[in-house]
């Protein structure tokens, strides 16, 4: 997500283009389709690149959202396709792939991109082209009316409604925070969320660093940062970024110091460092797999995706391809094919759980409305087993209250 990815670097070369980053879905009359053909579905993602890891369990879930509908017919009589893509975690190629999904390979839709840049920029071709777009990736400004169309659909969590979740289990009136944030699209609006909730809560900031993308060599940050005397710092970043930072951090003897927090708690992060780093380390999710004892359909989804994958539990962005997915196709089998404006009208209609409980998409700004994990990572001495990483702090339901306002936004009430 560099910042050659912005939408202002390809808004010129998009506005013609066409699918993208998420779930779209296109069923136009003059591509000459043929009603019992090959539904096929688009999944740009960054299979490249220091997010690979979650690119590659939204896949393996976004497999088995299509397996199993097709397992049970497909959506009348109609099998589904995946067609994935590398997006390369860059906004142009992106735009590029999407483009050629739609125009070469005739997709009736498109799920994926795992970047808030990058799923602007699909979103942009989508929008001029009237194709449906389910995006997969946390991002604020998707939602809002300058970037919306009504083919835009955000699957996932939102920045403001993850970062508030995470404040309310972290940070109360009087707490001195510090934030550590990557210099991107991403870090910039989970630093906004952050100090928008920490404001309500009535605790102080002392102050915000931000990091360049991809960032390996993280020294030159703490010094400052334990200078600042902080009760809490906030570690805005994704992927690799999240490990190193929050490893180097403990080599400093940050968390002797103070507590850190993260908005966003990532499984694969957590393995690729052991839990005496993440010890601690507190964060919000859109899934974990431990729902499953207080969730029929965690277990069920768990069992799916045990079976189709030798016994490997599903991951937290891995559930994002699963979800978006499977609530496009439900939008396709209530509508009865793939009409855009029938799947669009079903989408604004769906009541779904498909992973951990009741979602539903917002009208006026297509927002998945659904719970907000917080999680706490657990020292190695309290793991059952080498599955067992966090402990559910808090697992707040969905409400449109969650969410700014449709006129904050800037949408018509």
């Amino acid at each position: 997500m560099p910042k050659s990815g912005s939408t202002s670097t390809i808004s010129r070369r998009t506005a013609l283009a066409g699918l993208s980053a998420g779930a779209a879905l296109l069923a136009m009359p003059r591509l000459g389709r043929a009603a019992d053909e090959t539904i096929r579905i688009g999944f740009p993602t960054p299979l490249t690149g220091p997010f690979a890891a979650e690119a590659r369990d939204q896949v393996k879930c976004a497999e088995l959202a299509v397996k199993l509908v097709n397992d049970k017919g497909g959506i009348g009589g109609r099998k589904v396709e995946l067609l994935v893509r590398d997006d390369k975690l860059n906004a142009g190629e992106a735009a590029t792939r999407t483009l050629e999904l739609i125009e070469k390979d005739k997709v009736h839709a498109v799920v994926g991109a795992l970047s808030s840049a990058v799923q602007l920029a699909v979103n942009e071709v989508t929008r001029a082209r009237g194709v449906i777009y389910v995006s997969i990736s946390q991002s604020d400004t998707i939602n809002e009316a300058k970037d919306f169309s009504k083919y835009t659909f955000h699957e996932a969590l939102n920045p403001h409604m993850t970062t508030a979740a995470v404040a309310r289990q972290t940070l109360k009136k009087g707490m001195k925070v510090a934030h550590l944030a990557a210099d991107y699209a991403y870090g910039h609006e989970m630093l906004r969320g952050f100090k928008r909730a920490q404001a309500a809560t009535g605790a102080d900031n002392v102050g915000e660093i931000l990091h360049p993308f991809g960032a390996a060599d993280y020294s030159t940050f703490m010094p400052r940062l334990m200078s600042m005397r902080p009760d809490v710092l906030c570690i805005s970043n994704f992927g690799r970024d999240q490990a190193n930072a929050i490893k180097q951090a403990v080599d400093f003897g940050v968390k002797q110091q103070m507590k850190i927090v993260v908005p966003v708690i990532l499984h694969n992060q957590r393995l690729a460092v052991g839990p005496d780093v993440f010890e601690g380390v507190v964060g919000g999710a859109n899934y974990y797999w431990g729902l499953e004892p207080q969730s029929k359909s965690a277990a069920a989804f768990n069992a799916a995706f045990k079976a189709a994958n030798g016994g490997a539990i599903p991951t937290d962005y891995g559930a994002y391809g699963y979800s978006g997915v499977g609530s496009l196709l439900a939008a396709m089998q209530a509508a009865g094919g793939t009409d855009t404006d029938k799947v669009i009208d079903a989408l604004e209609k769906l009541q779904y759980d498909l992973t951990k409980g009741p979602q539903h998409y917002r009208k006026c700004d297509h927002q998945s409305v659904q719970s907000v994990l917080v999680l706490e990572s657990k020292k190695k001495s309290a793991m059952a087993n080498d599955n067992d990483l966090f402990a559910i702090l808090a697992n707040d339901s969905g409400s449109d209250d969650m969410l700014r306002s449709c006129s904050e936004l800037g949408h018509a009430t």
